[in-house]
């Protein structure tokens, strides 16, 4: 944390004046290592927290990070825990393995996914459309089969706990659980904001989750870090109009943006 605020911001003014403001390309799920989302759902009983991590599984020498999604009842000890090993390249995240802790009865299910399956495409538009299946074993449930078939189906300005985001999208989640019980299917709704990931989701017991918090907020540039570099960022679209700079989400680039990025520097 920052123990001068008003020396940060000082310093942050003198350096704008030798930056030039750079253009970061549109992405709709950074995948820097220690990105962190936080959701609650709007009765405030449980949470999804995503977060980006290293990993130590490699596949044809390459080295996998982990999405992971934590999603828990508040107050208690019910959690579920997701993780998704992926590696990103010039046309999107692909995933290789996706490991799920259901809970003590029905166990852990794992599926390796060879070769990798698009999670996520790089550039994503109205209409786009794709689909994940993997293979796995649980107990009582047995073999079965998950297909997901993804759709941009709308373009929507999402407004959480801590600001409004615009032009987001909205994917549908088609689900099919198939197994020697029969076919389980399901539908929700995850809504990504342009260069920033996770904002709101939406399962399929209509349950919403919005977004409480995330370092994305703060780290402006993406490069991993809150330092003054972000500080910079936010001076060269000082009194103008951008999404990753208004922190706040008020709708201006102001001090106020400059406070917040200093009082939440890396320790």
């Amino acid at each position: 944390m920052v123990k001068n605020v008003t020396f940060a911001l000082l310093f942050a003014v003198m350096l704008i004046f030798n930056f030039n403001s750079t253009t970061i390309a549109q992405n709709y799920f950074p995948t820097e290592i220690g990105n962190t989302w936080v959701l609650d759902s709007q009765d405030k009983a449980e949470r999804i927290t995503y977060t980006i991590e290293t990993s130590d599984e490699t596949i044809n020498d390459i080295e996998l990070l982990v999405i992971k999604t934590v999603t828990e009842t508040l107050g208690t000890d019910v959690a579920m825990a997701q993780e998704i090993f992926v590696d990103i390249n010039e046309e999107g995240i692909y995933v290789y393995k996706y490991v799920v802790e259901i809970d003590d009865i029905f166990g852990v299910a794992t599926a390796l996914l060879y070769p990798p399956q698009l999670f996520y495409p790089t550039s994503l538009t109205l209409g786009d459309t794709w689909q994940i299946t993997a293979e796995s074993e649980l107990n009582i449930v047995g073999p079965f089969t998950f297909i997901s078939t993804n759709e941009v189906i709308d373009v929507e300005d999402v407004v959480t706990p801590v600001g409004t985001f615009e032009d987001c999208l909205k994917i549908r989640l088609r689900t099919r659980s198939i197994s020697a019980g029969g076919i389980t299917p399901a539908t929700s709704y995850q809504w990504l904001a342009p260069d920033f990931g996770p904002v709101k989701f939406e399962n399929s017991q209509d349950i919403v989750y919005e977004l409480i918090s995330s370092n994305l907020l703060y780290d402006v540039n993406r490069d991993g870090n809150i330092n003054i570099l972000d500080l910079v960022f936010v001076g060269t679209h000082f009194g103008k109009e951008n999404t990753l700079a208004d922190v706040n989400r008020d709708g201006e680039v102001n001090i106020l943006d400059l406070v917040l990025v200093a009082q939440n520097f890396d320790e």
